[in-house]
């Protein structure tokens, strides 16, 4: 094929490249793993097909001025008619494309070339090829725009490149990397079993409680003195419960078992269960919010300090702790070295330049900078596929109650929510 052809693909290409995050290939499946997909499989493998086999032909479709002696050595191979050109006859020539060229155009759009990416190039690049030819007989190839636009583009590909460059080279991460990372950095991979004691910051409204309006209408006097009696209960429950966890606390930490002043708390709340749920058996720094990450810090068998947010009041105890062993967390200290050289080298050539507008021509910046995070104008879009939708702005994410830490046990009923 000609290089044409293939910055014609790549340009196209670029609307589902480039917005394909840098990934790390998959690791290879296991020998079972291995026979059971290739019985599995409806056509044969990779390495069935031999390099020089034709693997796409499109008909309709030739390189412009071949040769008979390029015919045989160029990647596109044409059966055109003596003498007639592919403008005069595109019907009567075809261009064929062999295992080793497709595989060579695929790979430059993705370095992890997948039996997706491979159906999705055969369905494109014949559109791609018959499309550009057309361009190129209108001598669409030829304008001042068509030349501006390939200069933006190819700042695009060179971008690509660079950071495909990086990650190759920040994926360079050798065994005594990761062994000196795990010797420097021994907290992140401590493992923790936690006995925890959980008092909720509002007792539990009973069913009776409930049924005790009068069956006749409350006037407004009536339904205020309604509301700031509840009012008041509520806060003298919430003191009641804050007092309860200190006394726990104190109970716990003289060696009272967790379980039993689990109840009790529970009792007090007035939630019913009668096995609640007290131990964290592996538990990792990232395992509890921010707020109780203190616990970390304290050594085998002693209690934390009650720790208060809007959701209730916790007490725990380290019951025992752990470093994991290098062989169980290897793979994460690769991946987090690998993500940190990547940002680094990214951050140098980001930080490398700036830019000064002219605000009297661009107008003022908008919320998401200059561009607002769109890409750039006149893109060659996908064919084939679908026209994506408009970005949608980033919805902000409900924050979680601080009061139900990630590792809470899911028998344990989450605690009431405060009335209004």
């Amino acid at each position: 094929m000609r290089k044409s052809w293939l910055l014609c693909v790549l340009l196209g290409a670029m609307a589902w490249g480039q917005a394909q995050p840098l990934q790390t290939p998959a690791p290879p499946p296991g020998p079972g793993q291995a026979s059971k997909a290739a019985g599995n499989a409806t056509t044969p493998p990779v390495a069935d097909v031999p390099e020089n086999a034709v693997v796409l032909t499109i008909v309709g479709v030739c390189p412009p001025s071949a040769t008979p002696a390029s015919k045989s050595a160029s990647a596109g191979k044409t059966a055109t008619a003596a003498g007639k050109t592919a403008a005069n006859k595109p019907a009567d020539c075809k261009t064929e494309i062999t295992r080793k060229e497709f595989e060579k155009i695929a790979s430059a759009l993705s370095p992890n070339v997948t039996p997706q990416l491979k159906r999705q190039l055969s369905t494109v690049l014949p559109k791609f090829m018959a499309m550009s030819e057309a361009a190129k007989a209108k001598g669409l190839d030829k304008t001042p725009q068509y030349q501006e636009t390939l200069k933006v583009y190819k700042m695009q590909i060179l971008t690509q490149q660079l950071q495909r460059a990086v990650q190759e080279e920040a994926d360079q991460v050798s065994p005594q990397d990761i062994d000196a990372y795990y010797k420097k950095n021994p907290e992140p991979y401590e493992q923790f079993s936690l006995d925890r004691l959980f008092v909720p910051r509002y007792k539990q409204a009973q069913p009776a409680e409930k049924s005790t309006e009068n069956a006749e209408k409350l006037t407004e006097e009536q339904q205020k003195a309604k509301e700031a009696a509840d009012k008041a209960k509520q806060e003298q429950g919430e003191q009641d419960l804050t007092k309860l966890a200190e006394g726990l606390r104190e109970r716990a930490a003289a060696g009272e078992d967790f379980t039993k002043l689990q109840k009790e708390a529970f009792e007090a709340a007035g939630i019913r269960m009668d096995s609640p749920t007290v131990n964290l058996p592996k538990v990792r720094r990232t395992g509890l919010p921010p707020a109780h990450a203190a616990v970390f810090d304290l050594k085998v068998g002693e209690v934390s300090a009650v720790i208060a947010d809007n959701g209730g009041h916790y007490v725990y105890k380290v019951v025992s702790k752990q470093v994991l062993p290098l062989d169980q967390v290897g793979d994460e200290i690769r991946n987090s070295l690998k993500t940190q050289r990547m940002k680094e080298m990214m951050d140098k050539y980001a930080n490398s330049y700036h830019a000064e507008t002219n605000e009297a021509y661009f107008g003022p910046p908008g919320p998401s900078g200059p561009m607002g995070g769109r890409p750039l104008p006149n893109r060659m879009p996908h064919p084939n596929a679908p026209t994506p939708p408009t970005q949608p702005q980033e919805q902000p994410q409900a924050t979680p109650q601080a009061a139900s830490p990630t590792s809470q046990p899911p028998a344990q009923p989450a605690p009431p929510s405060k009335p209004n």
